[in-house]
């Protein structure tokens, strides 16, 4: 593992107790960042103790509710010093089925959580790092915003749409010391597998030329990159991690 310096750093990391989200709160903290991590998991505390040495804290966060994304950022600042770098990683996957027959509260949910969560948080963050002269955000979307799976538009046009407000943002932030960010990655096999269908795992391992899913640990790689102060000239970008799948 390549060392990358986050010392000094504090962090926050949406979705952080499982899957993508567990293993970026990982890296970040391994290359010096102290790390709070957001989510709904019952075992949130353990997860946060299990980075390691530092002051890492796990946050209680609906990402849904604006009132506590507020509440979790005051918490966070207050046992990290500073945020800065937020890595917005909560996600659903959503129901598969054809458009005309997805379910009008299922496709609320996803946008709900997907979308809505993830400007909140960076509607909470941006004036704390504007006013400390410094940020990184990342947001994960998919190479399913760029392409669009089959019964899956919830979730395809929900990461397009991350896709879009990373660029917003980072044109908004450009001149603040602020880069934003996002992945696209392929399929990583996860816990939000759990909520696919077989023969959706199945499409998307047909797509992916190299013939496998990704690793967690390939993503957080990038992702800590990202987060860290040698992202200094990228913003508004959109990075690749489908093994080749996305042809733009």
């Amino acid at each position: 593992m390549n060392k990358l310096d986050m010392s000094g750093r504090g962090a926050i990391v949406t979705g952080g107790a499982s899957g993508i989200g567990y293993a970026i709160a990982q890296r970040l903290a391994a290359s010096g960042a102290t790390v709070a991590i957001w989510d709904m998991a019952a075992d949130i505390d353990a997860k946060a103790a299990s980075l390691g040495a530092g002051k890492h804290i796990g946050v209680k966060v609906d990402v849904s509710k604006y009132a506590q994304v507020e509440a979790g950022l005051a918490k966070s600042v207050a046992a990290l010093g500073k945020v800065d770098a937020m890595v917005n990683s909560a996600g659903v996957a959503g129901a598969n089925a054809l458009v005309a027959d997805y379910p009008i509260d299922e496709w609320l949910r996803v946008f709900d959580i997907n979308v809505n969560g993830l400007f909140y948080c960076c509607r909470a963050v941006t004036p704390h790092m504007t006013a400390n002269g410094y940020g990184r955000i990342v947001n994960i979307a998919s190479v399913a915003g760029k392409e669009g799976n089959p019964k899956a538009s919830a979730y395809s046009a929900s990461k397009a749409a991350v896709i879009g407000l990373t660029k917003s943002l980072g044109k908004e932030l450009a001149t603040n010391n602020i880069t934003v960010n996002c992945v696209t990655p392929a399929a990583v096999k996860t816990p939000i597998f759990d909520q696919v269908e077989q023969f959706h795992i199945d499409y998307m391992l047909s797509k992916i030329p190299m013939g496998r899913f990704g690793l967690v640990e390939e993503i957080a790689a990038m992702v800590a990159w990202l987060c860290t102060e040698d992202c200094s000239f990228t913003t508004g970008g959109v990075f690749d991690l489908s093994g080749g799948r996305a042809t733009y």
